[in-house]
């Protein structure tokens, strides 16, 4: 998929075994100035992903025959630029975790309102169509800068002293602004794949970075909390870094 176009419309791939919703959906998004197109199950949206280049897929979790995160981690393979949102149901945490896990950029539970199915789809849109970084061995945001080659961190110009695990953990999270990610993505991503269930560890150290980075730790304006799911950085560089 190419990069940001002149053209303000962007495409949108609709998935979902209820047709009224559908088509509830499409009105609205159209509305909202996206083009859309729509697909009745999975098989159906990687049929329209192979053949169309889509911006965003929106993706309902519970289908029938192929399941939405079946369907996710196919569309991840063959559209690996697009922004994949999925809905979810209230309560179902594992639903959530599995969507991230399967590919998914975000996801959104149900019931939910129009206004926060639009700005979420914009926000995924942002954070995938920014602009690279001039230097890809440093990462900014806010008053924080990465240097990732020299493994050092500053904050307003002043370096902060992190161990190790303290700057692989800060590193995986400043490169997904934006993006939840899983207790357990965070552990095997960090600690290696013999982790995944030592949750309490990981918010030891998410404490240490937030009294590090935070000037406020316990209102943290970077790395805020996922209920039951892991954690989001926040990077107020990015106007699409939702929290």
């Amino acid at each position: 998929m190419a990069g940001p176009r002149p053209d303000p419309t962007f495409s949108v791939l609709v998935v979902d075994d209820e047709a009224p919703l559908r088509k509830v959906i499409r009105a609205s998004l159209t509305a909202s100035g996206f083009s859309i197109d729509e697909a009745a199950s999975g098989l159906d949206a990687l049929d329209r992903v192979q053949h169309q280049n889509f911006d965003a897929v929106l993706l309902d979790v519970n289908m029938p025959g192929m399941s939405g995160l079946e369907a996710c981690r196919q569309i991840r393979r063959l559209a690996p630029h697009a922004g994949i949102l999925m809905i979810t149901v209230r309560d179902a945490e594992d639903d959530k975790v599995d969507a991230l896990e399967s590919g998914a950029d975000d996801y959104l539970t149900k019931p939910f309102r129009i206004r926060e199915l639009v700005a979420r789809i914009h926000a995924v849109l942002r954070r995938l169509q920014r602009p690279p970084e001039q230097d890809p061995g440093l990462l900014y945001a806010g008053d924080l800068k990465m240097d990732l080659t020299r493994r050092r961190v500053w904050k307003r110009g002043e370096w902060i002293r992190l161990s190790p695990k303290e700057f692989d953990l800060l590193a995986i999270l400043m490169k997904n602004p934006g993006t939840p990610m899983p207790h357990t993505k965070l552990l095997q991503s960090v600690w290696g794949p013999d982790f995944g269930s030592e949750v309490e560890y990981l918010r030891t150290y998410i404490r240490v970075l937030r009294k590090k980075i935070e000037d406020d730790p316990p209102r943290p304006d970077y790395i805020k909390t996922e209920a039951t799911i892991g954690y989001r950085f926040d990077n107020p560089s990015y106007a699409g870094a939702a929290g």
